[in-house]
């Protein structure tokens, strides 16, 4: 039912939380050519969940703290376990575009000092989970996606809340927080395609308020 609404460029999700349909258009090649320069120096990788299964969509971090997992659990980390050296610098393109976003959709004070970049390809999928290895709820998550079209689960506080399914597309922002906070969100497999800017991938910027 949300594409129905595709015309909207603000699109509410829920309480504290909106979709800003094709809000990082203006900066998407600047944003592309910042991802590539942050995984030149911490490349994309598979990681582990503590029940020893290999995710399978490959990520990376930048900023003060980055997301890691293992065997021994989620966490926050302030260098890269695959190469012992702090995560790269948070691009000022990627922080600007985070307070500016999140200021739109309410939360005045956002400052990330974390982002997580994913990357997807066909077949590749995010289980439905909580973001909440971060020490204080108070502030947003602010998630931007570039690349192949998917569909976003945003569901409820519990596991088995119906989720509402939404198609983010090239240069879509979604920023959650206040009641919407610890929803459970998701993405579906990702589908065949192929982007003029990103062939057959999707990649995905999630920032976050850590420490």
């Amino acid at each position: 039912m949300a594409d129905l609404f595709d015309l909207d460029t603000h699109q509410p999700l829920g309480d504290g939380a909106v979709l800003l349909r094709g809000r990082a258009l203006a900066v998407d090649s600047a944003l592309l050519a910042a991802v590539a320069a942050v995984t030149a120096r911490s490349p994309f990788r598979r990681m582990v969940t503590p029940g020893g299964f290999q995710m399978s969509v490959a990520m990376t971090n930048c900023g003060h703290v980055g997301w890691v997992t293992d065997r021994s659990g989620y966490r926050y980390d302030s260098r890269d376990p695959a190469s012992g050296a702090p995560w790269p610098e948070m691009p000022g393109l990627f922080g600007t575009l985070a307070h500016e976003v999140a200021r739109e959709a309410g939360f005045e004070a956002f400052v990330p000092d974390a982002c997580l970049i994913n990357r997807y390809e066909p077949g590749t999928r995010l289980s439905l989970h909580q973001d909440k290895d971060e020490q204080d709820y108070g502030h947003p998550v602010v998630s931007v996606s570039l690349g192949l079209p998917a569909t976003f689960q945003f569901g409820g506080l519990q596991r088995a809340d119906r989720p509402l399914k939404v198609t983010l597309r090239h240069g879509d922002v979604v920023v959650w927080g206040g009641p919407s906070r610890l929803v459970h969100h998701g993405v579906l497999a990702l589908k065949e395609g192929e982007h003029p800017l990103t062939g057959r991938r999707r990649y995905n910027l999630t920032f976050r308020k850590a420490l």
